[in-house]
């Protein structure tokens, strides 16, 4: 118990820069009260005492804003950082150096008596206000962002984050000692799943509107093309049709001069009996 004890101070310093003695990490830690409250309620639980377990395991909610069923498997060196607001489940199982952060749900999702909450592996981080709901098992070395709400399987070494979680980065396993294996807390450097699908989006609507561009100045030239050539074509013509013009003009000149000639009234020819046109007049006026 005592050995527990220690291991559970010393996590604390491991895990927290800002512990500075063995004192202040005691008396002024309530994610460590709220683990010490449960190791009690723990063993009253396991021995059959279920009203003093969950008696004592509601004190420790009181004092410490943490509530942690007695019925929960938690390993060894777990850390609760800050604390306020944790939710562990009675069926939830916690391997060892796990750290939490504040406002984690360990939760179920049916109300059968049956294993409904999360199984947690080794050295596994989930940050502040993170659910994790349901009966299946997070993986070793696994790290769950912040305000991530997952609700399937986590593999090991992997990073989930969003709603609903999903696994964003996935690494090779460290070839460490158990004993020197610290969990890695830098869990805000996980890459963002959405800003990067935003970018990808922007970068296609780059594309398309180069392609756009490239499109509408080809139809321009297309459209430019046609008019150049009617505008040609309208100016070749211009000397062939003048021609036909003249051309036509002229039989209209040679019709005249044969209407001309066909109203001329004859010539007299000298000698003949042809009368004059003076003569012809007299003659109608007398015979008027």
């Amino acid at each position: 118990m005592f050995d527990t004890i220690r291991e559970d101070i010393y996590s604390v310093f491991d895990r927290d820069p800002a512990a500075r003695s063995v004192l202040e990490i005691i008396f002024c830690y309530p994610g460590l009260h709220a683990v010490w409250f449960y190791r009690v309620a723990h063993w009253f639980w396991t021995r059959g005492f279920y009203f003093l377990g969950r008696l004592t395991s509601h004190f420790g909610r009181f004092l410490t804003g943490i509530e942690i069923h007695p019925g929960a498997q938690i390993g060894e060196k777990f850390f609760i950082d800050h604390g306020m607001g944790v939710v562990i489940g009675e069926t939830t199982e916690i391997g060892n150096n796990v750290t939490l952060y504040h406002g984690v749900t360990l939760g179920g999702v049916t109300w059968d008596k049956v294993k409904r909450h999360p199984t947690v592996g080794d050295n596994v981080v989930i940050g502040s206000g993170a659910k994790v709901l349901g009966p299946f098992t997070v993986g070793n070395d696994a790290k769950i962002g912040s305000n991530s709400v997952v609700v399937k399987e986590v593999p090991q070494n992997s990073s989930v984050v969003g709603i609903p979680g999903r696994v964003v980065m996935q690494q090779e396993p460290k070839a460490e000692k158990a004993e020197e294996k610290r969990p890695d807390l830098e869990h805000g450097k996980m890459p963002d799943p959405e800003a990067k699908a935003i970018s990808c989006l922007f970068d296609q609507i780059r594309a398309l509107e180069k392609k756009v561009e490239s499109l509408t100045d080809r139809l321009e030239k297309a459209e430019s093309k046609p008019v150049a050539k009617a505008s040609a074509k309208s100016s070749t013509p211009k000397s062939s049709t003048s021609t036909p013009k003249a051309s036509a003009k002229a039989p209209a000149k040679r019709s005249n001069t044969s209407k001309a000639t066909a109203t001329k009234p004859p010539v007299a020819r000298p000698g003949s009996k042809a009368a004059s046109p003076a003569r012809t007049r007299k003659t109608e006026k007398s015979g008027a």
